[in-house]
């Protein structure tokens, strides 16, 4: 009877994954809705404000890969604990800094702790789902960036407002001590999990054995990914996107404030909608090809090939009328459909959708710390464009970032869903 209750524990499993991503945001994220009040307490620039940021993404980048590699040692159950329990300790910690050289130092630290969030979240999707749910479940967990990011906003400013900035970091950071006990009692690998019925156990496990073979045999060392022209084009996914990301993350409440004039409380009503439209893109990126899936019989390849093709179109299009005269309601419109299409790109799901589970958190590091690295120049001058131009030219990055993106995933990755291990030249 327990057996039948629980077929679907790898949901169950999706649901703590994107908690996870959204306590990862929600720490990320409050720093940026709280920057105005905290500018005009702490007197920074926007150059401060942007350096601060770009520290932060440059330990998150150094340490993407190396978490990586870790939580393909260690494991995910582990590996995630230590990870979730060092950033939140770390959040609570921006409550004492009281300088620009004392947010930078926790703002490095928060970089370096939350560096393996998705590494073990993208290794435990490959732990737990067969292949044609991965985009679904991705979905799902990233979904959760938006969700925390969504929700940081009215209440880190209703916090703020009654009890001040300080407070906001400290609540926020404590959520995740909470998170902490559920992980450790909950997750297991499918293998040994408790709870699992054994036919969820069947689907799960004999997909990857009669797919990758052996598991073990199956390892690459860092140098064998780097030569994959496949790694490449997951690679080229974050390289261009990954700054866009930031972009959202650090930079809309700022907008939204510097362009439109909305004061800290008019931010908080209404500068989460951006945030949710991303998070239902991102579980749409994987439910819409599900569906083409299993109704239309499409292939992954070209269910998922469609939707980047398309919502690589759609965001040229709301940049350009972004950098238009627009009031403040319909360039929160616009910036959500933006946020809405980027969702549905999925640039996180590819290495899940090539590459075996052995080498997840791996692929998923060093992915991480490209996209990183491009990220620390960009925010650095997103600070110094915003301070003596505009935000135009950043619109005119987002719109051009997802059509080179897929330019470069269709011709270096090939087919979507086949086979790349030990079939395909070595880059050039």
């Amino acid at each position: 009877m327990r057996n039948e209750s629980n077929k679907k524990i790898r949901w169950r499993i999706g649901v703590l994954l994107c908690l996870a991503s959204a306590l990862n945001y929600i720490d990320r994220s409050t720093l940026a809705i709280l920057a105005p009040a905290i500018q005009k307490d702490l007197h920074w620039t926007d150059a401060d404000y942007g350096n601060i940021t770009a520290l932060f993404v440059f330990s998150y980048t150094i340490m993407y890969v190396v978490s990586g590699r870790i939580i393909d040692q260690i494991g995910t159950r582990k590996g995630f604990a230590y990870s979730v329990g060092s950033w939140s300790l770390v959040s609570v910690l921006h409550a004492v800094a009281n300088s620009v050289t004392h947010f930078s130092i926790v703002r490095f630290f928060l970089g370096v702790t939350e560096s393996a969030n998705f590494p073990a979240g993208i290794k435990s999707i490959t732990e737990w789902f067969p292949l044609k749910e991965r985009a679904l479940a991705v979905g799902v967990f990233t979904a959760g960036s938006a969700i925390g990011a969504t929700i940081a906003v009215p209440m880190v400013t209703v916090i703020a407002i009654n009890w001040g900035w300080r407070m906001a970091f400290v609540v926020t950071g404590a959520l995740g001590f909470v998170w902490l006990i559920f992980w450790m009692k909950y997750y297991y690998l499918p293998e040994k999990h408790p709870r699992i019925s054994e036919d969820e156990r069947s689907l799960i496990l004999g997909e990857e054995k009669s797919k990758n073979g052996d598991d073990s045999a199956e390892r690459m060392s860092i140098k064998q990914i780097l030569l994959k022209k496949e790694s490449w084009g997951c690679f080229a996914g974050r390289i261009f996107i990954d700054p866009v990301v930031y972009f959202f993350v650090f930079w809309i409440p700022k907008y939204l404030y510097d362009v439109q004039g909305l004061p800290l409380s008019e931010i908080g009503v209404s500068a989460w909608l951006p945030y949710a439209a991303m998070g239902i893109g991102m579980i749409l990126g994987g439910y819409i090809p599900k569906l083409l899936i299993e109704r239309k019989s499409w292939s992954l390849n070209r269910a998922r090939k469609t939707i980047m093709l398309l919502s690589s179109i759609v965001i040229p299009v709301f940049c350009f009328a972004i950098t238009t005269k627009v009031d403040a309601l319909t360039a929160i419109l616009l910036m959500s459909g933006i946020m809405l299409a980027h969702g549905l790109w999925s640039n996180i799901t590819l290495p899940t959708e090539i590459y075996p589970r052995n080498i997840q958190a791996t692929v998923t590091g060093i992915g991480g710390t490209l996209g990183g690295l491009t990220s620390v120049v960009t925010q650095k001058l997103i600070g110094v464009t915003v301070m003596n131009y505009s935000y135009l030219p950043i619109f005119i990055f987002i719109g051009s970032a997802y059509l080179i993106a897929f330019v470069l995933v269709h011709f270096l990755i090939g087919k979507i869903g086949g086979e790349h291990i030990g079939d395909s030249k070595p880059v050039n």
